[in-house]
């Protein structure tokens, strides 16, 4: 009986021995699924920034955790040196990371070395282009006095003559310079006093017309 009881405590104590060796051994190889080591792909610039694909060596998957790695450039004769620098994850993607930091224009040997969560290294030479700017709205000059803007732009609308004095083509003359005003007026005064003398010729037809029949009645009665 008293073996029994011994017997009990010690196979629990090794089957929860056996579970801590188990899961001992089920943490490493989670931890080792994606690899050892991560992919860097320094793919070019956008605008002077370094831009670079980062993923996991084996399976190709994004890298979910914050990357630590830096970036250095070097012109090709190696008197210039930009770095080192950091990489941000871009907006709206897994795997893109770009620097913050812009590059001058010219050729550069780009160096990535990433640290955490894994090792990983790339390199390549890019070339950033000159990016003339955009050329500015031209005001317009004022006109030198004397032009033909200046001149033609003197005369307001409807002025009866221009800047250089000289008359308008469409403007009509007034009646007292009109050679034809007078003697229109006069054939006017013509017509009216022959209709006034024709109109008095047969008023007094009329009257006498009018005497001589009453006349002529008096006499036959």
């Amino acid at each position: 009986m008293r073996t029994r009881r011994h017997a009990l405590p010690v196979r629990t104590g090794l089957g929860i021995l056996f579970l801590f060796l188990a899961q001992a051994l089920a943490l490493p190889t989670a931890a080792h699924a994606h690899g050892d080591t991560v992919k860097v792909v320094v793919t070019g610039q956008r605008e002077g920034h370094v831009t670079t694909e980062i993923t996991w060596e084996n399976d190709g998957d994004a890298i979910e955790e914050a990357v630590a790695a830096t970036v250095n450039s070097a012109s090709p004769d190696g008197s210039r040196t930009m770095g080192p620098w950091r990489l941000v994850r871009d907006a709206g993607t897994r795997t893109g990371w770009s620097t913050a930091e812009v590059l001058p224009p010219g050729t550069w040997k780009v160096t990535v070395d990433v640290g955490f969560p894994s090792l990983g290294h790339g390199e390549k030479e890019i070339a950033v282009p000159v990016v003339d700017p955009a050329p500015s709205a031209a005001t317009p000059s004022a006109a030198a006095p004397g032009s033909p803007s200046t001149a033609s732009g003197a005369a307001a609308p409807g002025n009866a003559s221009t800047a250089s004095g000289a008359p308008v083509s469409g403007a009509s003359p007034s009646p007292a310079s009109s050679p034809s005003a007078a003697p229109a007026g006069e054939g006017d005064d013509t017509t009216m006093w022959w209709t006034t003398a024709g109109v008095a010729v047969i008023a007094l037809v009329g009257a006498a017309a009018g005497v001589l029949l009453r006349r002529a009645r008096a006499r036959r009665l």
